[in-house]
Formats: C-alpha cells, sequence, structure tokens
C-alpha cells in the first residue's frame, strides 16, 4: 500500500504524509517540511 504524500506549498518538494504532518490532541495538525523547515499550526479538521 502506497502512502499519500504531501506537496509543500513553500517549496513544492512532496514528502509521505506520515513524515511532514502531527496530530495534535485538539483534533488539529501541524504541518512541517523537511526540506525548507516551512511550518503551518492548528490546521483544523473535522471530527469524524
Amino acid at each position: 500500500m502506497r502512502i499519500p504524500t504531501v506537496k509543500c506549498p513553500n517549496c513544492s518538494v512532496e514528502e509521505p504524509m506520515d513524515h511532514v504532518l502531527t496530530a495534535q490532541s485538539n483534533q488539529n495538525v501541524i504541518y512541517k517540511c523537511e526540506s525548507c523547515h516551512y511550518e503551518v499550526k492548528n490546521i483544523q479538521t473535522s471530527k469524524g
């Protein structure tokens, strides 16, 4: 099974989802690009 990738909005590098997304206990997500260190915190997700 192939792991989905996420494309960085800053540098356009694609990384596996499990390497760049971190789930928080409040149902939000943190994105951090390993290549350029671009980071977005508190990305809202829907429960379910």
